[in-house]
């Protein structure tokens, strides 16, 4: 399944780095252009090259199989209990699927000259998930990781998986990871970002985890101005 061409916001100054930002379920990159727009009419990240990934249409099994933009399919919704709840029946098919779509825009951009550690992916819900998953089982280090109101997909397995694609290679322990999440979303629950910032640090890696006062299941201007910080340093 091929994926619809992403949308591509060039750097204003000599392209020395690249970040990649993934939507959500039933969204599509056009969603977060913005983003890179306002830093633009702001001149921040002038010599950053932006991607903004578009997911192929599938069906939603918990949508009564409506099709739609997504990295994966959701197979069953979780009653919001626990986090091993919410990692049962997951579409691993489809996440390994898009872990390779996203590998393959990691290679691309080093292949063109972008260092790896010049390379940030992030993203929101189903994009951060997904952007979280494929940071972390890179073969290639790179510069950060962000997962927005996301989660950590098939945390039973991505222990063999991050050695099955590091190899004898360095990998991302030392790469930071930023975490965003409202404490008062409804759909990915503020405890399964918790969660994951756990199992994540119990692994090695370098998590920091912001909690946002009354937000659901969106980003808000203060997160928005923690990505920036985050990307900055």
């Amino acid at each position: 399944m091929s994926n619809p061409t992403a949308l591509i916001i060039p750097a204003v100054k000599r392209h020395t780095a690249t970040v990649i930002m993934a939507h959500g379920l039933g969204d599509s990159g056009a969603g977060w252009v913005g983003l890179a727009e306002n830093w633009r009419r702001r001149q921040k990240f002038e010599e950053v090259k932006f991607i903004f990934p578009n997911a192929p249409n599938i069906p939603i099994t918990v949508n009564g199989g409506m099709r739609m933009p997504g990295w994966y399919d959701i197979v069953r919704r979780s009653d919001g209990t626990n986090f091993t709840d919410l990692q049962a029946s997951q579409d691993e098919a489809g996440i390994l699927r898009s872990q390779s779509y996203f590998h393959s825009l990691i290679t691309s951009e080093i292949a063109s000259g972008i260092p790896s550690t010049r390379i940030v992916i992030g993203g929101f819900s189903q994009g951060g998930a997904m952007s979280i998953f494929s940071g972390i089982t890179s073969k290639d280090r790179l510069g950060g990781i962000f997962g927005l109101s996301s989660y950590l997909l098939l945390h039973k397995k991505v222990k063999q998986l991050i050695a099955d694609g590091v190899g004898s290679g360095e990998g991302n322990k030392e790469t930071r990871i930023f975490m965003g999440h409202g404490d008062s979303d409804p759909l990915v629950r503020p405890e399964w970002g918790q969660a994951t910032a756990k199992y994540l640090k119990e692994m090695g890696f370098g998590v920091e985890l912001k909690m946002y006062r009354g937000l659901e299941h969106s980003a808000d201007p203060e997160e928005i101005d923690d990505v920036e910080k985050f990307l900055n340093d």
